[in-house]
């Protein structure tokens, strides 16, 4: 069983050395233990301090992609190093590594796919009370897109068996956690959250700039992984409700046409003409973003497979 450890970073040189001393080298159940960092385009030191530390892989993104482009591009390479599973972590030495042997638990016993570390945002000291607030309502609302019970939505401490890295496809620029919930959910891969331990934060994070920036992307991320998923679900839930708004303004035309004769009411049969035939093309466009999406589970499928026959490829120095 060989379990490959990947740390995603940007310009964490100071940083780094420290998550990587306390890397477990043995665990039980697991036979080898590799570490791959991911320079996602530092303009630092962070992959000469990864090659000074010993790590046994690093994959050089040319330029700054995001993070979660480079926890794809660590996913991809651990898969064709041949990873039985693999476990993320961040570069700033926020979670304890002595918790990953929690996370590989319930993997090795065979009862998860993906298993997600649980810092208890909701009584976490080092977030402020808004933003345990936020954390918590985050997660409940990714928990219903996914069909999941997830009470850390953004904790990007997690393990992850090769069928699952398998079948993971992120598509967002933003983060990676909230749609590979999503995407997990849709794929019925069995998801289990761990409590973990989290060490002192030694930065603020880049992920979330301000409340606003972190609402809008984290809402747009949400929103379009869960419409690539149930397209069908979205759009007859919009044009449903166009309708039904339609209806108003026309039946209030037909009860004064028929209780007041002669009354000029045109402006109320136009509007709900209006709303009614954009609900009815909303409608149409569910069924075609409905026939997307088997159209994107083939491509799914066929990327699945060919990564498949890929897993013994070595990765290359940069992506």
């Amino acid at each position: 069983m060989k379990l490959i450890i990947q740390i995603p970073c940007y310009n964490e040189v100071d940083h780094l050395p420290a998550t990587l001393q306390h890397l477990p080298l043995q665990l039980d159940g697991i036979d080898e233990i590799e570490i791959l960092v991911i320079d996602d385009g530092s303009t630092d030191q962070t992959a000469e301090a990864a090659h000074a530390a010993g790590v046994d892989h690093i994959v050089r993104l040319r330029k700054h992609m995001g993070l979660a482009h480079a926890f794809s591009a660590g996913v991809n390479a651990c898969l064709r190093l041949g990873a039985d599973i693999i476990v993320n972590t961040d570069a700033d030495n926020q979670y304890d590594a002595a918790d990953i042997s929690r996370l590989l638990e319930p993997i090795l016993n065979g009862s998860a796919d993906l298993v997600i570390g649980d810092r208890g945002v909701a009584t976490l000291e080092a977030f402020s009370p808004a933003k345990r607030r936020l954390q918590v309502w985050g997660s409940r609302v990714v928990s219903r897109a996914a069909g999941l019970d997830v009470p850390d939505a953004t904790s990007g401490f997690r393990a992850l068996t090769r069928e699952a890295a398998l079948r993971n496809f992120t598509v967002s620029e933003y983060s990676y956690t909230l749609e590979t919930l999503i995407q997990a959910g849709n794929h019925h891969l069995n998801v289990v959250s761990i409590p973990i331990r989290t060490n002192r934060t030694e930065r603020p994070s880049r992920l979330m700039r301000s409340l606003s920036d972190y609402l809008l992307n984290s809402g747009v991320t949400i929103l379009r992984s869960y419409t690539m998923y149930r397209p069908l679900r979205v759009f007859s839930t919009i044009g449903s409700i166009l309708i039904l708004l339609g209806m108003v303004p026309v039946i209030r035309f037909l009860i004064l046409f028929f209780t007041q004769p002669g009354r000029g009411n045109v402006q109320s049969l136009l509007l709900g003409a209006v709303l009614i035939i954009v609900g009815f093309q909303t409608l149409l466009i569910g069924l075609l973003a409905d026939l997307i999406r088997f159209n994107r589970k083939i491509l799914e499928e066929i990327l699945y497979r060919v990564r498949r026959a890929e897993g013994e490829n070595k990765p290359e120095d940069k992506v």
